[in-house]
């Protein structure tokens, strides 16, 4: 019996410990001050020549991405400053990355509304959402 506790124990804590880093993030559905798309919802504005910001890793944008989309690498491009040099503080801009399991999206909908942008659209479902629904790529 005592053997037996000596392999289940750390078996019991294996799976307590392994399943909660293996489980992924979801990004928020909302984001304060932004408002959330769909994939039509964002065909639309891409159709109305609304501004798409591209904040996915750079392999990610080398695959492909919405047609003229501007590229700001959230996790080191993305800053007030260069922001400013691509949209005013009043023009749209829809902002996606890969979809719900990508934080990118959201924490640059975030960021952008707090620096007082006031037209951000967060395309949570981003560039996966927009290629399945056969919208035009580059």
């Amino acid at each position: 019996m005592k053997n037996f506790f000596k392999i289940l124990f750390p078996a019991i804590a294996m799976v307590f410990l392994i399943l909660p880093a293996q489980a992924q993030a979801v990004s928020p559905t909302t984001i304060s001050g932004a408002k959330t798309v769909s994939a039509i919802e964002a065909k639309k504005l891409f159709d109305d020549g609304v501004m798409f910001l591209d904040v996915r890793k750079n392999s990610d944008w080398d695959a492909g991405r919405v047609p003229e989309a501007e590229y700001l690498e959230s996790k080191k491009a993305f800053t007030e400053s260069a922001l400013s040099e691509i949209a005013k503080k009043s023009d749209a801009m829809v902002i996606y990355c890969n979809g719900e399991k990508c934080m990118r999206s959201s924490k640059a909908a975030s960021k952008a509304v707090a620096w007082g942008y006031s037209n951000v659209y967060y395309f949570r479902d981003g560039y996966p959402a927009w290629k399945a629904a056969g919208y035009p790529t580059e």
